[in-house]
């Protein structure tokens, strides 16, 4: 742990796909920070939950859910609020970044994109604003990506709930903020999770990419939790509707 924010030391988290990749190092980031965690994911994470108890000594809870299922979603961010109190910071980390073109994507491929990569956030940010309200205040971190910003093809949808997000966080931080919640977006570059290496990564892909970098280290999960730590805590209490921006120097926002 490279800092520490007092602040966040028994605040109720919430994170969405907190078991895996980019959402497990945000999991054991809070952790360690003394927060508590309660995350879901659709795959068992009854290992990682006893790892991070090892490691960290603060066992986090977790629930299976599809977050594309609105009414499951909103069951788990009530159920959080009711063992850890009410929810000061939200994560809306899940996503899918699944590769398609144009002429591939049908009208359902279209909806369950759509669903996991921004209906799901929209929902999530209804279901914990009540709750932040009542505890005086609290942060929602929206996850989106630079792919939006670099025009990239392969996934247009995708790239289009990337930019709805942008868009959602700055309408909500504008609605919220008199109740004093702060409303940000965090977009990572390639972040190099397993799920990358597996799918998508190639040697030459890599390369090209690393080239657009201003820092020519690949990016690992791990360099995505202090950005989001930071907009959690009240250290960044004056900075809301934003675009935070961690890639490695690709498309030097300003």
């Amino acid at each position: 742990m490279s800092a520490t924010f007092p602040d966040l030391d028994g605040a109720s988290v919430y994170i969405t796909g907190g078991g895996s990749g980019i959402g497990a190092a945000l999991t054991e980031g809070f952790l360690r920070q003394g927060a508590k965690v309660a995350f879901v994911g659709r795959s068992d994470a009854t290992e990682f939950c006893d790892e991070m108890e090892r490691e960290t000594g603060n066992r986090p809870h977790f629930m299976p859910c599809d977050i594309t299922d609105t009414g499951a979603l909103r069951e788990t961010l009530e159920q959080a609020g009711d063992l850890h109190g009410p929810i000061t910071t939200l994560v809306n980390n899940a996503a899918n970044d699944q590769r398609h073109t144009l002429a591939g994507a049908d009208e359902a491929f279209w909806d369950w994109m759509i669903a996991i990569n921004l209906k799901a956030y929209f929902f999530a940010c209804q279901t914990v604003a009540p709750m932040m309200k009542e505890a005086g205040g609290g942060s929602i971190i929206n996850f989106s990506s630079i792919s939006y910003m670099m025009g990239n093809a392969g996934y247009p949808i995708y790239t289009t709930a990337n930019s709805g997000i942008n868009g959602m966080t700055r309408s909500l931080a504008r609605e919220l903020g008199p109740d004093r919640i702060r409303v940000n977006a965090l977009a990572p570059g390639w972040v190099l999770t397993q799920k990358q290496k597996d799918m998508w990564v190639t040697e030459e892909g890599l390369k090209a990419h690393l080239e657009r970098q201003c820092l020519k280290d690949p990016l690992e999960p791990d360099d995505i939790v202090g950005g989001c730590l930071f907009l959690a805590s009240n250290i960044s209490k004056a900075m809301t509707g934003q675009a935070l921006v961690i890639d490695g120097g690709v498309v030097v926002t300003g």
